[in-house]
């Protein structure tokens, strides 16, 4: 069953047409126009497009460039009373699938319908295999194929291989954490542990003691021997996100580790071998830092051998009907929905707003979507109040087009229990978090 657009000015055409087609199983809209072909073009995704070329203030011709500006997979068929050589090249040019003049042979349409649906299918299986084979390949798990993602695989590729530190850099919600798993999944230490910590959750009094261990009676609530982070990575990958927030001693323990290889566990004066590459990853500038005296200079040299400079959404707008659609799918599945598109007009909204969370605020907005969307396709309507106010691109929450994370994670919670009439239950599920840290964060961000 396919999704087929009909346009055309003459209504007994429109019947006939629309009594046919759904005799063959498919679902069928009409358009009496060019104008409520743009308009249904905008919120639906289309297989077919069977199109009259004289249709009033708006023609078929534009109608037909319009879809396939913004749906190019849907295949439009052209059809006309006037079958001059030149409608028809002109039809072609701009990507018709095919043209049939009036009157129309009922099994000739049937046949060209049939025909594109075929070349769709065709078409469709090429991209799964594509996509399979991409699966298979070193870096599938990080979407993008701008020019400046493009430089951030390349720089996977060549730092995997080799055991050097990697500075990972970017502004919070870039994936600065995929990336580095990224490189340690494609490196030779990939069968071994790979733990990720963020320095700013952890207190500077509890750092040393959780990356390095300690030593039994080493402080009074030292009442047994701990394993620190970097002993339980041995021969893996230890990931240090925020590394600008490691506390003074952290750094001096960082830099020693660096230098010979060796840790001490608090308490201790006993030097441990540990076998572990580092990669540090920050959404802060170091070099002020350093001019400020909070970070060590010695160490930031140290840690940026190699920096992978993570490029924001807003740099790489092209990436987000790629990402868009993996989360579509991602969410889609989670949550037992089945839609399967985002409308046009949708899709707009999303490239024209600035992201200041970048792919994680994306990812939100589409699981929130998805939760909320009673249709198959996602139209603007489904889209979180923030992103489709005006412009697509300020909310009241927005300074120097910045928005803190903490105050976009507030709204999508905030957005997600009015959408479920604070049914608890509901939204943790939706939001893929407990009850309880529900509970917590409702309480943190003071949300009423």
């Amino acid at each position: 069953m396919a999704n087929i657009l009909i346009a055309d000015d003459d209504p007994n055409i429109r019947e006939i047409l629309s009594d046919f087609l759904q005799k063959d199983n498919h679902q069928v809209i009409l358009a009496e126009s060019g104008e409520t072909a743009i308009k249904l073009s905008q919120d639906n995704i289309f297989d077919v497009a069977i199109i009259d070329v004289k249709m009033g203030n708006i023609s078929g011709i534009e109608v037909l460039e319009f879809i396939k500006n913004t749906s190019p997979d849907t295949e439009v068929i052209m059809i006309t009373g006037n079958g001059s050589i030149p409608i028809a090249v002109q039809a072609m040019r701009a990507n018709a699938y095919d043209f049939i003049t009036k009157p129309i042979d009922i099994n000739k349409l049937k046949l060209v319908i049939d025909r594109s649906l075929e070349k769709q299918e065709i078409t469709f299986n090429v991209r799964i295999f594509q996509s399979q084979e991409k699966e298979k390949g070193k870096f599938s798990n990080i979407i993008g194929s701008t020019s400046a993602m493009s430089n951030v695989f390349d720089l996977i590729e060549k730092v995997s291989k080799f055991n050097t530190t990697v500075l990972i850099t970017g502004e919070s919600g870039t994936g600065k954490e995929l990336v580095a798993r990224t490189i340690h999944s494609n490196s030779p230490r990939k069968n071994f542990p790979f733990i990720p910590v963020n320095c700013a959750a952890i207190p500077d009094s509890l750092q040393e003691t959780e990356f390095f261990g300690h030593a039994k009676g080493a402080f009074t609530d030292a009442i047994e021997q701990k394993i620190g982070l970097f002993e339980e990575a041995d021969n893996g990958t230890v990931f240090l996100d925020e590394i600008g927030d490691a506390s003074p001693s952290t750094q001096l323990k960082l830099l020693r580790f660096l230098e010979d290889g060796e840790i001490r566990r608090v308490g201790e004066n006993i030097p441990i071998h540990v076998d572990v590459r580092l990669i540090t990853a920050t959404n802060k500038d170091l070099s002020k830092a350093i001019a400020e005296g909070t970070f060590r200079e010695d160490l930031y040299y140290r840690i940026n051998v190699v920096e992978i400079k993570l490029p924001s959404l807003r740099e790489r707008k092209d990436d987000i009907p790629l990402l868009a659609e993996h989360f579509l799918k991602l969410y889609s599945g989670r949550l037992g929905k089945k839609i399967y598109n985002i409308s046009p007009s949708a899709l707009k909204i999303l490239m024209q707003y600035d992201w200041p969370g970048n792919v994680r605020e994306l990812q939100s907005a589409i699981q929130y979507s998805v939760a909320f969307a009673d249709k198959e396709t996602i139209l603007p309507d489904f889209l979180p109040s923030h992103i489709k106010s005006k412009n697509g691109k300020k909310t009241n929450y927005v300074k120097n087009n910045l928005l803190p994370l903490r105050q976009i994670e507030a709204m999508y919670i905030s957005q997600m229990l009015e959408k479920s009439s604070w049914n608890l239950s509901k939204a943790s599920k939706i939001l893929g978090i407990s009850r309880a840290t529900l509970y917590r964060k409702i309480k943190e961000y003071n949300i009423s």
